[in-house]
């Protein structure tokens, strides 16, 4: 396994697998804001389009440029290359988590508080994550720098992990998930990301015993 992480092929396989959804689902937003053909469900964010189409495109800039910084002939052969990727996924990391919170802010709830804690926790925990990777590569510490990316993109594309979780109920039970159940699901589809990417890291850099400051 520690192998398949350090090749840039699998890795990049595994990272697009994951972000799919979110992704596609983002880039099919970007388009049906503008136009307003965007789904009933998704009705209540137009309060704040702006926001709301900041955090869509964000996010299909964040899903496609994180793959790429994992890739270590990338980093290796193509510095300048992987410093403007780099560059484009802070950016979008630092968007998507302000227009997550500017969301949360604007927009009426329409599930249980469990749903808006989670997102307001992890909005902030992808803000804080983006700045200490940015820290840790100004130091040129390279293993911190890796282990803070790992855990932004993990946290970034939390909605990945929510569908896979949310989909195999929904074909057991032939209806998706709702009430505090769902709520919890969703939350706890995040706390699965983050633990998997500290499992990686670990996995990365054995010396790693704890979260650096």
């Amino acid at each position: 396994m520690l192998r398949t992480f350090s090749r840039p092929i699998p890795l990049v396989l595994a990272l697009a697998f994951f972000s799919f959804i979110p992704v596609l689902n983002a880039l099919v937003e970007t388009i049906q804001i503008p136009t307003g053909t965007y789904a009933k469900d998704s009705a209540h964010l137009a309060v704040a389009p702006v926001a709301w189409f900041l955090h869509v495109l964000a996010g299909a800039a964040f899903g496609l440029s994180g793959p790429l910084n994992f890739v270590l002939a990338l980093r290796r052969r193509f510095g300048r290359l992987h410093r403007v990727t780099g560059w484009i996924f802070f950016g979008s990391a630092a968007a998507l988590g302000l227009s997550a919170l500017s969301l949360l802010l604007s927009v009426e709830p329409q599930r249980t508080p469990v749903v808006d804690i989670a997102r307001g926790v992890f909005g902030v925990a992808l803000l804080v994550a983006t700045g200490k990777a940015i820290a840790a590569i100004r130091r040129r510490d390279i293993a911190g720098h890796r282990a803070w990316v790992i855990r932004a993109y993990a946290i970034g594309m939390g909605l990945g992990t929510v569908a896979l979780v949310f989909f195999p109920v929904y074909l057991v039970t032939g209806q998706p998930p709702t009430g505090l159940a769902s709520d919890l699901l969703f939350a706890a589809s995040w706390a699965i990301n983050i633990g998997f990417a500290e499992w990686v890291i670990r996995r990365l850099n054995p010396t790693i015993r704890r979260v650096p400051a």
